[in-house]
């Protein structure tokens, strides 16, 4: 997958470009607050349809404009494809070769995006949200009808999340309410939990043999996944229907009580260990580091497993943020495999030795000049 020109119009602090990006590496040089993160994240809004810094379509258009504007040549293993997506405050239109897809669940997928930034150390070290949505964004690139039940899923959180906050008033009627809602709530969350069973353990897979690789053998990294109720390893839909009703059951008044859903693939988590050690507590810095960047390397090989080429790269100011052996690392595993786009400050921070043919950019107040 290689993305062969840009071009955006109105999109954050960046009035209009166009690109042509024709080399295994892009590398976007600029100070702080200048647009070269805006670049990667337009690339990244275009492969999944929403930023990874906010929800807000308003935030993505420029100062005083109605709308912005991304598009894409992008060569695929089965030829070139054109990608369009226009944001507006009120909704999102895409495009592929110039049809409009109705549903952007049919756009995902055409761009297969990997992002590493410096707050991915936040998947290791962070909130449970963020582990989930780490999950969310890379099932949802390779399997489109995982977005749709989750999205299914979220809507039946909140309908259920009403029907808990008036059970005390509403006695019998709500409980009526409540096992309609429990089992939409558990049909579509099993459909969640198997995909996100599946996913992690053919991440672990891929993570695990990485990180031996980038320690020399001396480590050796596990994945677990959290679920919010007793699994027993079970990847059968029935016995994990029937698992969730369970613990829905056993949970019931104090649901009610607080008026709100707490099981459910909402409330799932993962944990990394090393060496049968958890990371997220007693990991080192450097640890939680490789941990991150080993779970990214993972991605990528993974994503070519599941539909038979690479993603495209997004390393946004990370470069700097790792030792040299892990520049190495990462800098050989892109160079032979994806385009892969830069930001930095500066050339001086990054392993350059390693960078070969390398379109570089400048970035400044918006503007992108070679």
């Amino acid at each position: 997958m290689f993305v062969k020109n840009i071009r955006l119009q109105n999109y954050r602090n960046i009035p209009e470009i166009e690109l042509n990006t024709d080399q295994k590496v892009n590398i976007f040089i600029g100070q702080n607050a200048q647009g070269k993160t805006n670049l990667l994240e337009a690339i990244f809004v275009l492969a999944l349809t929403k930023s990874h810094r906010t929800d807000k379509n308003k935030e993505l258009i420029g100062w005083g404009e109605s709308r912005a504007h991304i598009e894409a040549v992008v060569d695929k293993k089965y030829g070139p494809v054109h990608l369009e997506l226009n944001l507006a405050q009120q909704g999102k239109q895409a495009k592929i070769n110039g049809l409009e897809q109705k549903k952007l669940s049919n756009f995902i997928g055409a761009l297969n995006v990997v992002m590493f930034a410096p707050e991915d150390l936040e998947i290791v070290k962070g909130t449970p949200g963020i582990r989930r949505r780490f999950l969310d964004i890379e099932i949802g690139q390779v399997q489109p009808n995982y977005l749709y039940a989750l999205q299914q899923y979220q809507k039946i959180v909140v309908q259920r999340n009403n029907v808990l906050k008036n059970a005390w008033q509403q006695g019998a009627s709500s409980q009526a309410m409540l096992d309609v809602w429990n089992e939409q709530l558990v049909t579509q969350g099993v459909k969640i939990i198997k995909k996100r069973k599946q996913f992690i353990s053919k991440l672990e897979q891929w993570a695990k043999s990485i990180h031996q690789g980038i320690t020399n053998g001396i480590e050796e990294l596990s994945i677990s996944y959290l679920p919010s109720f007793p699994m027993d390893g079970s990847e059968d839909e029935a016995v994990l229907f029937e698992h969730f009703m369970i613990k829905l059951s056993q949970m019931k008044e104090q649901e009610i009580r607080r008026g709100i859903t707490l099981v459910g693939p909402h409330r799932d988590d993962l944990s990394f260990y090393i060496n049968d050690k958890e990371v997220q507590t007693y990991g080192s810095q450097g640890q939680q580091r490789t941990t991150a960047l080993s779970l990214k390397l993972a991605e990528i090989e993974l994503i070519h497993e599941e539909i038979g080429e690479y993603p495209v790269l997004l390393l946004d100011d990370v470069l700097s943020e790792l030792d040299q052996n892990r520049q190495t690392q990462l800098i050989e595993t892109f160079q032979s495999k994806v385009q892969t786009f830069i930001t930095t400050t500066g050339i001086e921070s990054i392993h350059a030795s390693k960078l070969k043919d390398a379109n570089i950019y400048h970035v400044r107040a918006g503007n992108v000049m070679r």
